[in-house]
């Protein structure tokens, strides 16, 4: 009897350990991740080159939980949409969760400017390099899918032009979500469209330096430079006119 009530406390306590573990990957699941993407895909008005997407969300620890892509899945993955974007998205996720807080929401396009020479950040985007042997181990069978080799780790990396967001539930922030696979401008008007869709945008009383001002001066904190291909119709993630 000892040996039975042992071994079901271990069992107890173990199942409480591993659900702590995946407590932020559990805010947003896979389904649900992908249903966003496919779906601000489908509302279109994002401008650019109309390519497909990488999407990738981190935990608040920086843990990748989930990589989704809005095209084709696995070791073709980049026939269909650039294959670099795939270790890109995850990178803005990392960026909108790393420098964002509870009470400050960053965006990774409102970077640029002071991280430009002379700028008061400028060298943040080696400060946290992209760990190469999570980036790109395999398989690549997997790419995209719910088991994607990034799943679980902490690939890092700072990326500094649009498309990284950090993401909010109840008012604190539970990770960050990162687009890539277009112009820079577009992945920020896609990312922005994404949190929309999830619902997990910061409160009104959180600071938020998210917006991009397109521009060709880069002067201030969402200072962003404009991008080439379609005009973006979704103007909600900027305080300016897209291109």
């Amino acid at each position: 009897m000892t040996k039975k009530i042992a071994g079901l406390t271990f069992a107890v306590l173990a199942s409480v350990f591993t659900a702590n573990a995946n407590a932020g990957c559990a805010d947003i699941s896979y389904t649900t991740l992908q249903q966003a993407a496919n779906f601000a895909r489908a509302l279109g008005n994002t401008g650019g080159l109309s390519l497909n997407m990488w999407a990738t969300f981190v935990d608040e620890t920086g843990k990748v939980c989930a990589v989704v892509n809005t095209g084709v899945k696995g070791e073709l993955a980049g026939n269909s949409q650039w294959l670099g974007s795939r270790v890109i998205s995850a990178q803005k996720a990392n960026t909108g969760n790393a420098f964002s807080l509870n009470g400050l929401a960053i965006s990774s396009g409102a970077l640029y400017a002071a991280v430009q020479p002379g700028g008061s950040l400028y060298g943040l985007q080696e400060s946290n390099p992209v760990d190469a042997e999570a980036a790109y181990k395999g398989p690549a069978t997997s790419f995209g899918k719910a088991n994607d080799p990034l799943v679980g780790t902490r690939v890092g990396g700072v990326n500094v032009f649009g498309g990284g967001l950090p993401l909010y539930k109840n008012g604190v922030k539970i990770g960050g979500i990162g687009v890539s696979g277009d112009t820079s401008c577009t992945d920020h008007a896609f990312v922005w469209k994404m949190r929309q869709i999830l619902a997990m945008e910061p409160a009104a009383s959180v600071t938020q330096v998210e917006k991009l001002k397109l521009t060709g001066t880069f002067a201030a904190l969402g200072d962003h430079p404009t991008c080439i291909g379609g005009a973006i119709g979704d103007q909600s993630g900027f305080v300016a006119s897209a291109p």
